[in-house]
Protein backbone atom coordinates (compact mmCIF):
# COMPACT_ATOMS: atom_id res chain seq x y z
CA UNK A 1 0.00 0.00 0.00
CA UNK A 2 3.02 2.20 0.76
CA UNK A 3 3.86 2.19 -3.24
CA UNK A 4 0.27 2.59 -4.04
CA UNK A 5 0.50 6.04 -2.13
CA UNK A 6 3.62 7.21 -3.38
CA UNK A 7 1.89 6.55 -6.72
CA UNK A 8 -0.76 8.61 -5.97
CA UNK A 9 1.45 11.63 -4.55
CA UNK A 10 2.91 11.70 -7.72
CA UNK A 11 0.37 11.36 -10.27
CA UNK A 12 -1.79 14.07 -7.89
CA UNK A 13 1.41 16.51 -7.91
CA UNK A 14 1.82 16.38 -11.88
CA UNK A 15 -1.80 16.30 -12.47
CA UNK A 16 -2.86 19.39 -10.95
CA UNK A 17 -0.30 21.90 -12.54
CA UNK A 18 -0.93 20.43 -16.00
CA UNK A 19 -4.75 20.53 -15.40
CA UNK A 20 -4.15 24.28 -14.86
CA UNK A 21 -2.85 25.00 -17.52
CA UNK A 22 -3.69 22.31 -20.15
CA UNK A 23 -7.83 22.11 -19.53
CA UNK A 24 -8.03 26.03 -19.93
CA UNK A 25 -6.24 25.81 -23.07
CA UNK A 26 -8.67 22.69 -24.38
CA UNK A 27 -11.66 24.49 -23.86
CA UNK A 28 -10.16 28.32 -25.27
CA UNK A 29 -8.72 26.49 -28.66
CA UNK A 30 -10.87 22.88 -28.73
CA UNK A 31 -8.22 20.99 -29.62
CA UNK A 32 -7.66 18.49 -26.49
CA UNK A 33 -4.53 17.41 -28.03
CA UNK A 34 -2.36 18.55 -25.49
CA UNK A 35 -3.98 17.43 -22.44
CA UNK A 36 -4.24 14.04 -23.87
CA UNK A 37 -0.25 13.68 -24.35
CA UNK A 38 0.28 15.32 -20.95
CA UNK A 39 -2.09 12.84 -19.50
CA UNK A 40 -0.60 9.96 -20.72
CA UNK A 41 3.22 11.22 -20.34
CA UNK A 42 1.46 11.16 -16.26
CA UNK A 43 0.79 8.17 -16.30
CA UNK A 44 3.74 6.66 -17.86
CA UNK A 45 5.99 8.22 -15.31
CA UNK A 46 3.18 7.12 -12.74
CA UNK A 47 4.20 3.45 -13.80
CA UNK A 48 7.47 3.97 -13.73
CA UNK A 49 7.71 5.35 -9.84
CA UNK A 50 5.69 2.18 -9.27
CA UNK A 51 8.10 -0.38 -11.26
CA UNK A 52 6.25 -1.18 -13.52
CA UNK A 53 7.86 -2.16 -16.92
CA UNK A 54 5.12 -2.50 -19.92
CA UNK A 55 6.55 -4.16 -22.78
CA UNK A 56 4.65 -3.68 -26.30
CA UNK A 57 4.32 -6.13 -29.13
CA UNK A 58 2.59 -6.03 -32.89
CA UNK A 59 2.18 -1.97 -32.93
CA UNK A 60 3.06 -2.22 -36.38
CA UNK A 61 -0.17 -3.89 -36.92
CA UNK A 62 -2.22 -1.10 -36.44
CA UNK A 63 -2.98 0.36 -40.04
CA UNK A 64 -1.52 4.42 -39.98
CA UNK A 65 -4.39 6.65 -40.92
CA UNK A 66 -7.31 5.02 -40.13
CA UNK A 67 -9.95 4.83 -37.26
CA UNK A 68 -9.69 1.25 -35.43
CA UNK A 69 -11.96 -0.28 -32.94
CA UNK A 70 -9.34 -1.74 -30.08
CA UNK A 71 -10.56 -4.90 -28.26
CA UNK A 72 -8.95 -5.77 -25.84
CA UNK A 73 -9.11 -8.27 -21.92
CA UNK A 74 -9.51 -7.03 -19.24
CA UNK A 75 -7.56 -8.46 -15.98
CA UNK A 76 -7.03 -4.80 -13.56
CA UNK A 77 -7.52 -1.06 -13.01
CA UNK A 78 -3.93 -0.77 -14.43
CA UNK A 79 -4.92 -2.01 -17.97
CA UNK A 80 -6.96 0.60 -19.30
CA UNK A 81 -4.39 3.59 -18.97
CA UNK A 82 -1.28 1.67 -20.18
CA UNK A 83 -3.06 0.35 -23.16
CA UNK A 84 -4.87 3.95 -24.17
CA UNK A 85 -0.91 5.54 -23.79
CA UNK A 86 0.12 3.15 -26.22
CA UNK A 87 -2.36 3.12 -29.01
CA UNK A 88 -0.89 5.42 -32.12
CA UNK A 89 -2.95 8.87 -32.31
CA UNK A 90 -5.80 9.63 -30.31
CA UNK A 91 -8.28 7.06 -28.85
CA UNK A 92 -12.30 7.59 -27.27
CA UNK A 93 -12.83 4.89 -24.91
CA UNK A 94 -16.30 3.45 -23.24
CA UNK A 95 -16.27 4.31 -19.29
CA UNK A 96 -19.23 3.79 -17.14
CA UNK A 97 -21.11 7.10 -16.12
CA UNK A 98 -20.66 7.43 -13.04
CA UNK A 99 -17.19 8.23 -13.46
CA UNK A 100 -18.02 11.36 -15.39
CA UNK A 101 -18.81 12.40 -12.19
CA UNK A 102 -15.78 12.70 -10.73
CA UNK A 103 -14.39 16.18 -10.27
CA UNK A 104 -11.93 17.32 -12.60
CA UNK A 105 -11.02 13.84 -13.86
CA UNK A 106 -14.68 13.64 -15.15
CA UNK A 107 -14.28 16.46 -16.60
CA UNK A 108 -11.50 15.45 -18.76
CA UNK A 109 -12.85 12.04 -20.12
CA UNK A 110 -15.76 14.67 -21.41
CA UNK A 111 -12.76 16.77 -22.93
CA UNK A 112 -11.33 13.88 -24.25
CA UNK A 113 -14.69 12.63 -25.46
CA UNK A 114 -14.75 9.20 -23.95
CA UNK A 115 -18.11 7.62 -23.89
CA UNK A 116 -20.59 7.57 -21.22
CA UNK A 117 -21.91 3.98 -20.52
CA UNK A 118 -24.73 2.75 -18.48
CA UNK A 119 -23.88 -0.47 -16.59
CA UNK A 120 -28.22 -0.64 -15.85
CA UNK A 121 -28.59 -2.93 -19.40
CA UNK A 122 -30.67 0.21 -20.88
CA UNK A 123 -31.18 -0.72 -24.37
CA UNK A 124 -31.63 2.90 -25.08
CA UNK A 125 -28.10 3.25 -23.52
CA UNK A 126 -26.59 1.00 -25.21
CA UNK A 127 -28.17 2.44 -28.51
CA UNK A 128 -26.80 6.14 -27.57
CA UNK A 129 -23.27 5.06 -26.14
CA UNK A 130 -23.47 2.76 -30.08
CA UNK A 131 -24.24 6.37 -31.66
CA UNK A 132 -22.01 8.24 -30.21
CA UNK A 133 -18.73 6.23 -30.63
CA UNK A 134 -19.82 5.33 -34.59
CA UNK A 135 -19.76 9.56 -34.32
CA UNK A 136 -16.47 9.25 -33.34
CA UNK A 137 -15.10 6.83 -35.50
CA UNK A 138 -16.25 9.02 -38.17
CA UNK A 139 -14.24 11.59 -36.93
CA UNK A 140 -11.36 9.67 -37.15
CA UNK A 141 -10.96 8.61 -33.29
CA UNK A 142 -9.80 5.12 -32.26
CA UNK A 143 -12.39 3.66 -30.15
CA UNK A 144 -11.25 1.53 -27.30
CA UNK A 145 -13.35 -1.31 -25.19
CA UNK A 146 -12.64 -3.62 -23.31
CA UNK A 147 -14.66 -6.58 -24.50
CA UNK A 148 -15.46 -8.44 -21.55
CA UNK A 149 -17.55 -5.60 -19.80
CA UNK A 150 -15.40 -6.44 -16.49
CA UNK A 151 -12.00 -7.26 -15.32
CA UNK A 152 -11.40 -11.20 -14.67
CA UNK A 153 -11.32 -11.89 -11.03
CA UNK A 154 -8.98 -15.09 -11.84
CA UNK A 155 -7.56 -13.92 -15.02
CA UNK A 156 -9.15 -16.06 -17.47
CA UNK A 157 -11.17 -14.91 -20.03
CA UNK A 158 -14.65 -14.24 -20.05
CA UNK A 159 -17.67 -14.11 -22.23
CA UNK A 160 -17.65 -10.96 -24.52
CA UNK A 161 -20.41 -8.31 -24.43
CA UNK A 162 -21.94 -7.98 -27.93
CA UNK A 163 -21.98 -4.01 -27.95
CA UNK A 164 -18.76 -3.53 -29.36
CA UNK A 165 -19.48 -6.39 -32.55
CA UNK A 166 -22.39 -4.54 -33.14
CA UNK A 167 -20.29 -1.40 -33.31
CA UNK A 168 -17.55 -2.73 -35.63
CA UNK A 169 -20.56 -4.53 -38.16
CA UNK A 170 -22.12 -1.01 -38.54
CA UNK A 171 -19.48 1.03 -39.09
CA UNK A 172 -16.96 -1.55 -40.78
CA UNK A 173 -13.93 -0.21 -38.49
CA UNK A 174 -10.99 -2.45 -38.15
CA UNK A 175 -10.92 -4.28 -35.28
CA UNK A 176 -7.60 -4.41 -33.57
CA UNK A 177 -7.54 -7.54 -31.19
CA UNK A 178 -5.71 -6.67 -28.05
CA UNK A 179 -3.85 -9.10 -25.43
CA UNK A 180 -3.15 -8.11 -22.01
CA UNK A 181 -1.55 -10.00 -19.78
CA UNK A 182 0.63 -9.48 -16.47
CA UNK A 183 -0.91 -6.72 -14.70
CA UNK A 184 -3.38 -9.62 -12.85
CA UNK A 185 -0.16 -10.02 -10.42
CA UNK A 186 0.51 -5.97 -9.93
CA UNK A 187 -3.31 -5.11 -8.96
CA UNK A 188 -5.73 -7.34 -9.11
CA UNK A 189 -9.84 -7.08 -9.00
CA UNK A 190 -10.81 -5.78 -5.87
CA UNK A 191 -7.39 -4.41 -4.32
CA UNK A 192 -5.91 -1.22 -4.28
CA UNK A 193 -2.21 -2.23 -3.95
CA UNK A 194 -0.06 -2.14 -6.58
CA UNK A 195 3.50 -4.18 -7.27
CA UNK A 196 6.45 -3.86 -9.37
CA UNK A 197 6.28 -6.10 -12.55
CA UNK A 198 5.74 -6.65 -16.07
CA UNK A 199 2.94 -5.79 -17.86
CA UNK A 200 2.73 -7.37 -21.76
CA UNK A 201 0.50 -5.45 -24.51
CA UNK A 202 -0.09 -7.68 -27.68
CA UNK A 203 -1.22 -5.65 -30.71
CA UNK A 204 -2.83 -8.09 -33.23
CA UNK A 205 -3.44 -7.44 -36.93
CA UNK A 206 -6.65 -6.13 -38.03
CA UNK A 207 -9.72 -8.14 -38.28
CA UNK A 208 -12.09 -6.24 -41.20
CA UNK A 209 -15.68 -7.14 -40.08
CA UNK A 210 -16.88 -7.39 -43.67
CA UNK A 211 -15.15 -10.74 -44.20
CA UNK A 212 -17.65 -12.07 -41.84
CA UNK A 213 -21.54 -13.14 -42.38
CA UNK A 214 -22.40 -11.79 -38.84
CA UNK A 215 -21.00 -10.03 -35.45
CA UNK A 216 -20.82 -13.87 -33.99
CA UNK A 217 -18.23 -15.44 -36.65
CA UNK A 218 -16.76 -11.33 -36.13
CA UNK A 219 -16.66 -11.77 -31.87
CA UNK A 220 -15.35 -15.71 -32.46
CA UNK A 221 -12.33 -14.11 -34.59
CA UNK A 222 -11.68 -11.55 -32.37
CA UNK A 223 -11.51 -13.61 -29.35
CA UNK A 224 -9.52 -16.46 -30.98
CA UNK A 225 -6.65 -13.39 -31.92
CA UNK A 226 -6.76 -12.52 -28.33
CA UNK A 227 -6.72 -15.45 -26.59
CA UNK A 228 -3.68 -16.40 -28.81
CA UNK A 229 -1.57 -13.79 -27.31
CA UNK A 230 -2.66 -14.88 -23.81
CA UNK A 231 -0.81 -17.61 -21.54
CA UNK A 232 -2.23 -20.90 -21.80
CA UNK A 233 -4.29 -21.10 -18.52
CA UNK A 234 -5.94 -18.10 -19.62
CA UNK A 235 -7.30 -19.26 -22.47
CA UNK A 236 -10.61 -20.81 -20.96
Amino acid sequence: MILSLVVFVVIVALSIPAAMVFIPLAVVTGDVGPLYAVTCWIVNVGYRVAGIRIRVEGRENVPAGQACIFMANHLSNLDPPALIARIPGRTAAFAKRSVFKLPVFGYCLKLGEFIPVDRTGSVTGAQASVATAQRLLAKGLHITTFVEGMRSKDGRLLPFKKGPFYLAMQTGAPCIPVSIYGTETMMAKGSFGIRPGTAHIVFHEPIIPANFANRDDLMRAVREAIASGLPEWMRA
